[in-house]
């Protein structure tokens, strides 16, 4: 009863005895026959056995599936209604991983160019700074031009 006078906490539901699917399982199981459906072994076996299938009910005994084929062509199209949900299933899965990735490479890009305009700050306040301090090729040159001079008022 305490529970039901509570308004602040959601309302506890009733135990299902339904089976709950999980969508992660249903996912990855869709994947994968996404994937085998789009491969050239799915497309050789099913190749084989529908030029099987046509063999056997034009040149067999006892044709199961006389020449207009009709069941042969409620077989692919089965299979096709079932094979199309399947398809978008793991285009959905791949476009989520897709939009995660590419939001991954984003943050990894800002991060970069935070980091590499700080590093040209950095380097353009050491040239600044070089810029004050005496390169050695400098005092070197006017060491040489005192020398030159003191040499001069000896002369």
């Amino acid at each position: 009863m305490a529970d039901r006078s509570r308004l602040d906490q959601p309302a506890r539901g009733r135990p299902s005895i339904r089976p709950t699917p999980n969508p992660e399982t249903f996912g990855r199981v869709s994947e994968r026959v996404a994937r085998f459906l789009g491969s050239w072994r799915f497309i050789a076996w099913m190749t084989a056995a529908i030029a099987a299938w046509v063999m056997y009910n034009v040149i067999g005994r006892n044709p199961v599936d006389p020449y207009p084929f009709i069941f042969l062509t409620l077989l692919l199209s089965l299979q096709a209604s079932y094979a199309a949900p399947l398809i978008l299933l793991a285009q959905n899965r791949q476009d989520d991983r897709d939009r995660v990735q590419i939001k991954e490479d984003r943050e990894r890009t800002e991060r970069l160019i935070a980091d590499t305009e700080y590093l040209a700050r950095e380097i353009a306040a050491l040239r600044i700074g070089l810029g004050d301090v005496v390169t050695r090729d400098y005092l070197r040159r006017e060491l040489r031009d005192l020398l030159e001079d003191l040499e001069e008022d000896d002369d």
